[in-house]
């Protein structure tokens, strides 16, 4: 856009009055100095990811370093690139403490343009390892843009942060701590502000903005004030397949639990509509940019949703928050077998398998196979016989690092059997040869093969469903009729209850070609060193007196360091194997206990946000959140609760609270906040292709839903979904295919109240009968 011939707003006739230059002048000034920054800001990126690009690629660390700042080029471009002027999510006015008229910007004002860098990198002001020190609105230390002297200028906020060539801050980065106002800030506690706009963006214009006054300052010719806020005037808006932005419109119950601090535990607890899924994603982004701790470096975020339609929905929110570092999967991502896992079909087996306790019989069940021979072994090598003893073998076994994997423990057995035997043979054979003797020896590696062989978590877990000897010996505590309903015919049908047990496994094994990888990198090492051998002598025959600083090449010590041990083979890492720092987890209160031990795996810090309702719980959730999680090993925990329903209107929730209510009379119903005006509709299936027909005919846009039929086929503009996979979605229009065959019980229920649940504007239910 060209700051000087088209204006930013883009105002339809019914509001007219929002277009008056008094209202709107300051902020068409603003937007231009933010046009200008952009287009300078976007050409210094793409000349420094050019350069980047042209450098050699190095090797290496060196290697990495180079690939990780393309990335993050070209990750701040794309951001850039793709929002231009609705980067700006709006503004506030600081009230009493006029701004300074020299407006320099703050600490934690991260800008893009004198230093393009600055917003993102580690330890840079405004970075996500450096957030900056907060300031209150309109002190000195936090000026708005320049004006008179004498009277409070707009801060403006934005998704990232941008100064102009001068370091005068244009937007501040919503996650700043000094960004807060802006979302926080209510008629019961202002947070030292006059006034609030946000903005409404269409196309990359505004076609609408509402003001909020907190003070009389506010009011004068500064403000257009509405009947309803600007959270409220879109909840109507027509959905699409992908959650739409809202961002400019969190609200500030939702807000405190986005930027609460990652320590322990936090329940984020609320029913449908809540914007449960919204506070989720959103405390991503912000966790990333305010907790050192939690860097990408150190492990960073992991976001696990409950199914890859739900991932699909919300994958363009992260980037348009300008977080693009997140890992997101499903639990059936955490485990290879996963994609193609069935449903358990015994229901009492899925119970059983449901138990951390059982789980936990992968340690003993592996733990069989790391048992020494009972039986002392006479070794033969090229120079003379050895014994190991009975006590050899058991010392070998005990030199085992803690925490070893299973299958990478073996060569530390290997090894210290080698030493072992070593000691007691002659000292006159060079310990490369006879290291060489023994790894010939058939005898010898056939017996360390058989007492600690090499283990797949498929066959390990297979074993424990097929043969009952097996799985009473490593869950003695279950009775026989369990061992009998848990045993099958096929060892590796996989069903969902399967993959805790199929994960604790490989986690506990380890990599089976690890040691071979060991192998072929000490090879690898051994020929550099060779090699590096050969250039030092040449370059030590070539000094002329054979002293100084070349003869220093003669240290080994000195010569290990000149091989870049970082380019020899290695497996490529697991990005869902973690550690992570800190994991979301999204409709939580449907994990099982063996489901939870996955995640905690992969997160020892303890740091999780759990996102979930009780009353959405298809298996039934009677205890409170803090005893549910302290029973799967979490502690610290806090839950902060939702209880405003932004999504269903009251003519829907009126009708799904009479569904939960009837199995679960204390679920924790939220309240509506607004009304469509469209009651709810009864009819038959006969009557759906005329209903849908009827409304994509009066709805040029927007997402309609099928909820429990699996025979109807799915259009670009309306989903086919059975209750389950609705989950965490929204509709505009939702048709239920008789509800009544979802179920009987707390599953049938809740199956209902979520399919219920999903539409924004209207629902239809529609029964065969």
């Amino acid at each position: 856009m060209n700051p000087r011939t088209t204006s930013a707003f883009d105002l339809p006739d019914r509001l007219s009055q929002k277009a008056d230059p008094a209202l709107i002048a300051s902020d068409e000034r603003h937007f231009a100095a933010i046009s200008e920054s952009l287009a300078e800001s976007i050409a210094e990126l793409s000349g420094r990811l050019a350069v980047e690009r042209k450098a050699p690629g190095g090797i290496g660390r060196e290697a990495m370093d180079r690939d990780a700042e393309i990335h993050r080029l070209t990750a701040r471009l794309r951001t850039l690139r793709r929002f231009g002027l609705d980067l700006c999510l709006g503004h506030f006015v600081p009230a009493g403490t006029p701004d300074s008229p020299d407006n320099t910007g703050t600490p934690d004002s991260p800008g893009t343009h004198g230093n393009p860098e600055s917003a993102d990198t580690p330890g840079s002001p405004g970075s996500a390892d450096n957030p900056g020190t907060p300031h209150a609105p309109g002190s000195p230390d936090n000026p708005g843009t320049p004006g008179t002297p004498g009277t409070p200028e707009p801060v403006y906020i934005g998704r990232l942060g941008l100064t102009d060539s001068t370091g005068r801050r244009l937007l501040l980065d919503w996650r700043s701590p000094a960004a807060e106002p802006f979302f926080a800030a209510t008629h019961a506690n202002p947070m030292g502000l006059a006034s609030r706009r946000r903005y409404r963006w269409t196309r990359g214009r505004i076609s609408d903005y509402w003001d909020e006054v907190f003070t009389a300052d506010g009011l004068e010719g500064h403000a257009a004030l509405d009947d309803q806020s600007a959270f409220i005037a879109s909840l109507g808006g027509n959905r699409s397949a992908r959650m739409r932005d809202v961002l400019a419109t969190i609200q500030a119950d939702q807000d405190a639990i986005i930027r609460a601090g990652s320590r322990g535990t936090l329940v984020v607890d609320g029913g449908p509509g809540t914007g449960k899924t919204v506070v989720a994603l959103h405390r991503a982004a912000h966790l990333l940019y305010s907790d050192p701790r939690l860097g990408h470096r150190r492990g960073g975020v992991l976001f696990v949703g409950p199914h890859q339609p739900y991932l699909a929905y919300v994958a363009d929110v992260l980037p348009s928050l300008g977080e693009e570092g997140v890992q997101t999967c499903t639990l059936r991502d955490l485990v290879i077998e996963g994609a193609g896992a069935g449903t358990e079909p015994d229901p009492a087996v899925a119970l059983l398998k449901s138990s951390a306790a059982l789980v936990k019989a992968i340690e003993p069940a592996v733990g069989m196979y790391e048992e020494p021979p009972t039986q002392a072994l006479t070794v033969t090598t090229h120079w003379a016989e050895v014994r190991l003893s009975v006590e050899d073998w058991a010392a070998a076994f005990d030199a085992v690092e803690p925490g070893t994997p299973h299958n990478e423990a073996r060569d530390q057995v290997r090894d210290e059997l080698f030493s072992i035997l070593a000691d007691k043979h002659d000292d006159d054979v060079p310990p490369v040869l006879l290291r060489r003797s023994l790894l010939q020896n058939r005898e010898l590696m056939r017996t360390l093969n058989r007492a600690w062989p090499m283990l797949e978590a498929s066959d390990l877990v297979g074993d424990l469903w097929t043969v009952p000897a097996y799985l009473r010996r490593c869950a003695p505590w279950l009775d026989i009729a369990d061992i009998r309903r848990l045993q099958r015919a096929d060892p590796q049908a996989w069903t969902v209850s399967d993959l805790p047990f199929l994960d604790a496994a490989r986690q506990r094994l380890g990599d089976a070609g690890a040691s071979v990888r060991k192998r072929r990198h000490e090879a690898s090492v051994a020929a550099e060193r060779a090699r590096r051998a050969d250039v030092i002598d040449s370059l030590l025959r070539a000094d002329d007196d054979g002293e100084g600083a070349l003869t220093m090449l003669h240290g080994k010590d000195l010569q290990d360091s000149l091989i870049d041990h970082s380019v020899m083979p290695t497996a490529d890492p697991e990005p869902l194997a973690g550690p992570f720092a800190h994991i979301i987890v999204d409709e939580a209160q449907e994990l099982t206990d063996a489901e939870w031990q996955m995640l905690l795996l992969r997160c020892p810090s303890r740091s999780f946000t759990v996102v979930g309702d009780r009353a959405q719980a298809r298996h039934g959730f009677t205890q409170s959140w803090q005893e549910r999680l302290a029973r799967v090993g979490l502690d610290r925990i806090d839950v902060a609760s939702l209880s405003i329903n932004y999504r269903t209107p009251e003519e829907v929730m009126a009708e799904a609270e009479q569904v939960i209510r009837a199995v679960l009379p204390d679920a924790n119903v939220p309240t509506s906040v607004r009304s469509s005006g469209i009651p709810v509709v009864h009819g038959s299936v006969t009557d759906l292709d005329k209903i849908l027909g009827s409304w994509l005919a009066d709805n040029e846009d927007g997402i309609a839903c099928v909820i429990g039929d699996p025979t109807f086929r799915a259009t670009p503009r309306v989903r086919s979904l059975t209750p389950e996979l609705s989950k965490g979605l929204e509709f505009d229009l939702v048709v239920v295919i008789d509800p009544e065959a979802f179920g009987t019980g707390i599953e049938g229920a809740v199956d209902r109240y979520v399919a219920m649940t999903r539409p924004t504007q209207q629902l239809v239910v529609l029964t065969s009968a």
